[in-house]
């Protein structure tokens, strides 16, 4: 029988997302991936392309969403430094889907990972474990693998630590021309007043081209949307600034400066490796089901605020509805992404299109999320019932495309490989 090593970072249940005070809640010796603030300035937005601006499907803002943009910016925080993990019930669903393959061995990625590891020796580890600490955390279970001469699933700890990087990703993709928006790094507090002035003077040169208002600021080194909210969305000189050295100061890590590109917004799921890689059916975002002022932008409160289990957000329509033309391109664009990061197995690539039209990439994700309840707004899962598979073929394929990479064979008691399970994998 084969054994199954399954790495995964669980989230605690008793550490919700909620609103707290920024100077009750910083201590000096947090490492900088866990020290996680953001706060919501209230502004009104343009209409995202092809959207009715004042459609009767705009939601209302919750409680807690009005709660944010009514405190003072300084007290308003959140606190998403688990935002990445799995709950428990996305564990024990990717256990569940991998039993018919062997048998599974849970080896939570926490301090003592490595000895368990060693002493479990299995033929082959799924790696869901986002990390915890530093710029290269999602690269640390696949590089003890290694250590340890295991196989495992998924990219390789070079390509984890790359597209966590949101400007070496960028670079890669504009030196191998695959379109990205234009784009500069601020490393530090003294490099925002040159950043201010090249704004304001229309001489803000960076990656891949010349950068014109308005921009979008991020943290370099985050995932789930941590430190991406609406407030990032900047329009003036001041806005910049103000957001950048915000950013700077809560996250302790350089800010990525981009173009906004203004037109749809689209995730792409991509499973397999070669030339048997495949895009699944296209996510299309629809940024009129944000609630109403909002900036079309899939961000921290649509993701993680005002989508709830009671009032999920409709912001997801899959297959997109695009014509034949659009989609080639779009699946042109995120295979040159996938291959030319060295992508394996299975990645979620986020595309957006500029005012020309033209699918740009936003981000690459090699470990994406797979919440496993239907109603849950997570799109590789979404994509794969939009391409006739379930839950558990999804993760087994993913396994399956691993360990066929590296001449393993799956097995275990009472395991079915069907015609179309074995077609996927």
């Amino acid at each position: 029988m084969t054994r199954i090593g399954f790495a995964y970072n669980q989230k605690p249940e008793s550490n919700p997302l909620h609103l707290t005070d920024a100077e009750s809640t910083r201590t000096e010796d947090e490492p900088s991936s866990r020290r996680r603030k953001w706060t919501r300035r209230p502004r009104v937005a343009e209409p995202a392309p092809g959207s009715d601006q004042g459609s009767s499907e705009r939601r209302a803002p919750s409680a807690e969403t009005r709660s944010l943009s009514e405190h003072p910016a300084h007290l308003t925080t959140v606190n998403d430094e688990y935002a990445e993990w799995d709950l428990s019930s996305t564990i024990d669903a990717v256990e569940h889907a991998l039993e018919p393959l062997g048998e599974v061995i849970r080896l939570e990625a926490v301090g003592d990972f490595p000895e368990r590891l060693r002493l479990a020796r299995p033929d082959i580890v799924y790696n869901i474990a986002e990390g915890f600490h530093g710029a290269n955390r999602e690269a640390h279970v696949p590089a003890i693998c290694e250590f340890y001469g295991l196989p495992y699933s998924g990219s390789d700890p070079w390509t984890l630590s790359l597209c966590l990087d949101k400007a070496r990703t960028k670079e890669f993709l504009a030196y191998n021309r695959v379109p990205t928006a234009p784009f500069v790094l601020v490393r530090a507090e003294h490099e925002v007043s040159s950043l201010m002035e090249r704004v304001t003077t229309r001489r803000l040169r960076g990656v891949n081209g010349r950068l014109r208002l308005p921009l979008f600021v991020k943290p370099v080194h985050e995932g789930s949307s941590k430190g991406i909210t609406e407030r990032n969305f900047c329009r003036t000189p001041a806005e910049l600034a103000e957001v950048t050295l915000f950013l700077l100061e809560h996250y302790k890590q350089p800010v990525l400066v981009e173009e906004y590109l203004p037109g749809a917004e689209f995730t792409c799921a991509v499973l397999g490796n070669g030339a048997g890689a495949r895009v699944l059916p296209i996510v299309g975002m629809r940024f009129d089901a944000l609630p109403e002022g909002s900036i079309p932008v899939y961000g921290f409160e649509a993701k993680w605020l005002w989508d709830r289990p009671e009032d999920p957000l409709q912001i997801f329509e899959c297959p997109a509805q695009i014509d034949s033309a659009l989609q080639s391109r779009i699946e042109q664009v995120t295979l040159a992404a996938y291959y030319v990061l060295g992508c394996r197995d299975w990645s979620r690539i986020d595309i957006r299109l500029d005012a020309d039209g033209v699918p740009n990439i936003v981000e690459v994700n090699p470990l994406p999320g797979i919440l496993p309840n239907a109603q849950d707004n997570s799109c590789f899962p979404k994509a794969a019932r939009a391409a006739g598979m379930t839950y558990d073929e999804l993760i087994q394929a993913s396994l399956r495309h691993a360990a066929e990479r590296q001449n393993i064979r799956l097995g275990g008691k009472g395991a079915r490989r069907t015609r179309r399970t074995a077609a996927l994998g």
